[in-house]
């Protein structure tokens, strides 16, 4: 079946939305907890009105049509008129997709090889670690990772912070502690990270590409891929061991 966007859908027509990916196993949503709170929190920080969470939920869960797959949750500001200002009386619309679930079976076995991506993030700290719908540095990102022979790129923000990957958070390894970028300046802060913030001690930290030289091993991470580790980053090859292990303690 084909949905209906409106024209004047703030969504398709300023970004004006949230979302949030999910996977499907066994016919259940995976971290389907954390996927809410994350829709809340932005929701209210965007200050859309009231949303019937329990209608969404429905939504949701309804979707699930088979063992195995991929759910999109998009809820948009709403309808409204010509101009950048929102109307009174703007209602938020709900959308749902699904798709197949990728393999990433390969990749979380054997790793992936990182590169330093030549475009930078903006700053804005007031969507730091918001999954809006705005996502053209996110696009241009993989325009770039397709010229190159890397499996992702390693995004930093304007001021030279690393952030995450074009489509994933980050973790890094010095000396035994697992580390992660605080997001309070650009990236979205995504739900297996917290996930895995919830199980593990990880300390939040602002570093820069200087960094990495003492990094000694890595893995990105979402909800889809779940732990991908990392095991070459840039011309160095980093440790994979110690990722394999970690993964056993946040498995989900």
């Amino acid at each position: 079946m084909q949905a209906l966007i409106s024209p004047f859908d703030r969504s398709f027509n300023y970004g004006d939305g949230i979302f949030t990916t999910m996977q499907v196993r066994a016919g259940s949503i995976l971290l389907w907890p954390l996927h809410l709170q994350r829709l809340q929190r932005a929701a209210s920080q965007l200050g859309f009105a009231a949303i019937d969470w329990q209608r969404v939920e429905q939504q949701a869960h309804g979707a699930v049509t088979a063992a195995q797959q991929v759910i999109k949750l998009l809820i948009s500001r709403g309808d409204a008129g010509r101009g950048y200002a929102p109307a009174d009386g703007c209602r938020p619309n709900i959308y749902v997709s699904v798709s197949p679930m990728p393999d990433y079976r390969q990749e979380q076995t054997q790793g992936i090889c990182l590169q330093l991506a030549r475009l930078q993030l903006a700053v804005q700290p007031a969507l730091a670690g918001l999954k809006h719908n705005n996502r053209l540095e996110q696009v241009l990102l993989k325009q770039e990772l397709a010229g190159t022979a890397a499996d992702d790129l390693l995004v930093l923000d304007q001021l030279g912070f690393i952030t995450e990957a074009t489509a994933a958070n980050v973790f890094l390894q010095r000396a035994g502690q697992w580390y992660t970028p605080a997001l309070t300046r650009a990236g979205v802060a995504g739900v297996m990270r917290q996930h895995i913030m919830q199980s593990v001690d990880i300390r939040e930290v602002d570093w820069t590409a200087a960094e990495l030289d003492s990094v000694d091993a890595m893995f990105i991470c979402n909800a889809l891929m779940g732990i991908v580790p990392v095991r070459r980053l840039a011309n160095r090859n980093l440790a994979m061991t110690d990722v394999e292990q970690f993964t056993k303690q946040v498995i989900c």
